[in-house]
């Protein structure tokens, strides 16, 4: 059952051909949203992209159909949103399509898993590219758009949500590039939503963890759906609900947050707070300074697990 809670908003989505996207801009186009639907068409690890992302050969256009034969509307976007000039024309996309830009899901990823020993510098840079310049860029040029109508005296309504991961708020065994760069995501998180605010803007995050391309494979055992057709805890369309409700005007009041969402269970992330402290009101000596940071280590909490130790 759907409640046309985003009806009228132009959403859009990026690495939505497959997986957590695509679920999201399906969702979104159940409750009523135009969605512009934008996948560069690569492999899991980020390599291919025939026809520059374009064409039949790019699941974005099944996407799109999709929404279509339900009688939602959507347009694909096969552009690089991790150069200026892709994420540009992701935004130019939804102006000249419907006119408007009222949401932006930053989804797009992929994997190049390497222990940190045998990490090369081009797999670390093409992570850090795709997930957090993949990122900053449709936020940046997204941004400035949403500025102009507010300077104009057209405040928006509008929202970002980019995706972060567990392994970003806890880091994850063989995940260095990848956990580097979900960390990152929300640090200019936190930092848009500040910079944001006094032009109507919010943005918030999301971890989640669903079976996608990127985990399937990673997390096998955790990520298979269940075999006796009960609940599929790991489906992606489990995590949407929650990206759509951000992406809609009744969560006008929420912007710097970061919700973890899996299964059924959605939990608001507080992210690093003051733990127990000390202040000599001098400068310490090595010794004492030793002394000091093993005492509050004593009274502190055990801090999280690291995702894939063993």
């Amino acid at each position: 059952m759907t409640s046309g809670i985003c009806a009228g908003r132009v959403v859009a989505v990026t690495g939505a051909g497959r997986g957590l996207g695509r679920a999201h801009a399906l969702a979104h186009a159940a409750e009523g949203a135009r969605v512009v639907v934008n996948d560069l068409g690569v492999r899991a690890d980020g390599s291919g992209a025939p026809d520059g992302g374009a064409g039949a050969g790019n699941p974005a256009y099944a996407v799109v159909d999709e929404i279509r034969a339900t009688g939602g509307e959507a347009v694909a976007h096969g552009g690089d949103i991790a150069t200026s000039e892709g994420a540009a024309s992701l935004v130019a996309t939804a102006l000249d399509t419907y006119g408007r830009l009222d949401a932006l899901v930053n989804n797009a990823g992929f994997l190049r898993d390497r222990m940190l020993v045998n990490l090369d510098q081009d797999d670390w840079d093409a992570v850090l590219r795709v997930h957090l310049t993949g990122h900053f860029l449709p936020l940046k040029h997204a941004a400035a758009h949403w500025r102009a109508e507010a300077k104009a005296g057209r405040v928006p309504h509008a929202c970002v949500v980019n995706t972060s991961s567990g392994a970003g708020l806890l880091g994850s065994v063989g995940q260095g590039n990848y956990s580097a760069a979900k960390a990152g995501i929300l640090g200019l998180t936190l930092v848009a939503a500040a910079e944001l605010a006094a032009y109507g803007v919010r943005v918030n995050a999301i971890a989640p963890a669903a079976r996608t391309r990127m985990t399937e494979r990673t997390f096998a055992d955790t990520m298979a759906a269940p075999g006796d057709g009960g609940f599929d805890a790991m489906a992606p369309e489990n995590v949407s609900p929650l990206v759509v409700w951000l992406c809609s005007t009744a969560s006008a009041d929420v912007t710097g947050r970061v919700f973890e969402a899996e299964a059924g269970r959605i939990t608001v992330m507080e992210g690093w707070r003051a733990g127990p402290t000390a202040d000599k009101g001098a400068r310490w000596t090595p010794a004492e300074a030793g002394e000091t940071a093993r005492a509050l280590l004593a009274d502190a909490g055990t801090p999280g697990p690291v995702y894939g130790a063993r």
